[in-house]
């Protein structure tokens, strides 16, 4: 008579544990990523910046070990203009699941607040990938600009008043925004000269079009040693590790605690699946912290990251917050 309630015991167990083990196996409700395996064809990147700029050499940077990752063949497409936004806006829409972009902080900040006809938003339809690289930026002007020191050159250019022009990639860009919050925290007045991207920028400063520019130092050091270009200062509290040669404008005591950097990160439009987005964030954060690309990207002007999609996604709220306040204090609006 005992052993009854014990067999049923042991079958109650047994049934219970057969039940659980059948729940934790279901499959995950649809929607929730991709039914089949990814990628089946070629992985697009756009950048929106021209061939030879700084987002198109961090691409082209990761594109062949993440199309050896991935088994697929990975593109770059360039697609310039509206500082970057174009492309940007083509990611956003992108419906194939096999389009990503790399992008400048401006695309995944402050597009919206720049303009609000952009049409994308930038918080609400890109999914953050991973954040690649940072730099300070480096004040550049022609080689026969006036004055031997920082203090010099700033002299001559509040003097200049709005004679002087700078230029940037675009309205927006980085570039602008910050040397709109230079101008305000050392009184020049120079007036503002958009470009297709920097490497016209420093065309027309070597030709003598414009006046200064707050230029990547990957892109601006080559020039400045060539003797095309004079560095002015970098926009970091203290010098960096990418141009150790060349004060900050902290430094040449031409500001304090004056701290701007660019950054450039790979993104997503916010309908991929997130399966697929974490995927490709864990590729590329790893692919651009391997000593070969690691280097690759420092001598293009780079100071790694990597992170995860959560760590940019951190990042884009802290620069929305800073650039949006320079956007409001200066009142900047898309032309």
């Amino acid at each position: 008579m005992t052993r009854h309630p014990v067999r049923r015991t042991v079958l109650a167990l047994a049934l219970a544990t057969a039940a659980s083990g059948a729940f934790a196996q279901k499959p995950a409700p649809a929607g929730k990523g991709p039914a089949a395996p990814w990628p089946t064809k070629t992985v697009r990147i756009m950048v929106g910046f021209p061939g030879g700029s700084t987002p198109d050499l961090v691409a082209r940077t990761i594109a062949e070990p993440l199309s050896k990752a991935l088994g697929q063949p990975v593109i770059v497409e360039n697609r310039p203009g509206a500082g970057g936004n174009i492309a940007a806006d083509v990611v956003a829409k992108s419906s194939d699941n096999h389009t990503i972009g790399v992008m400048i902080n401006g695309n995944m900040t402050i597009a919206k607040l720049l303009n609000p006809a952009t049409p994308f938003d930038p918080l609400k339809d890109l999914a953050p990938i991973s954040l690649i690289g940072t730099a300070p930026l480096l004040l550049t002007a022609p080689a026969n600009a006036p004055g031997n020191t920082a203090q010099e050159f700033f002299l001559a250019a509040r003097n200049a008043g709005d004679k002087w022009s700078y230029g940037t990639p675009g309205v927006g860009t980085v570039g602008h925004i910050g040397m709109e919050l230079l101008k305000t925290k050392t009184n020049i007045d120079p007036v503002h000269v958009p470009y297709p991207g920097n490497p016209q920028v420093i065309a027309a400063m070597i030709g003598g079009q414009i006046h200064l520019s707050l230029l990547p130092p990957g892109l601006a050091a080559a020039q400045i040693r060539a003797g095309k270009l004079k560095a002015i200062g970098v926009t970091s509290t203290g010098r960096s590790s990418l141009v150790p040669e060349y004060p900050s404008l902290d430094e040449g005591g031409v500001t304090r605690g004056f701290q701007l950097e660019i950054w450039t990160a790979a993104a997503a439009p916010q309908s991929m699946p997130k399966p697929i987005v974490a995927k490709l964030s864990a590729l590329i954060s790893e692919i651009a912290r391997t000593p070969e690309v690691r280097q690759k990207l420092f001598q293009q002007g780079w100071q790694v990251a990597g992170t995860s999609s959560e760590g940019l996604a951190n990042r884009i709220k802290a620069d929305t917050a800073l650039l949006g306040g320079v956007i409001a204090m200066r009142n900047i609006k898309a032309q």
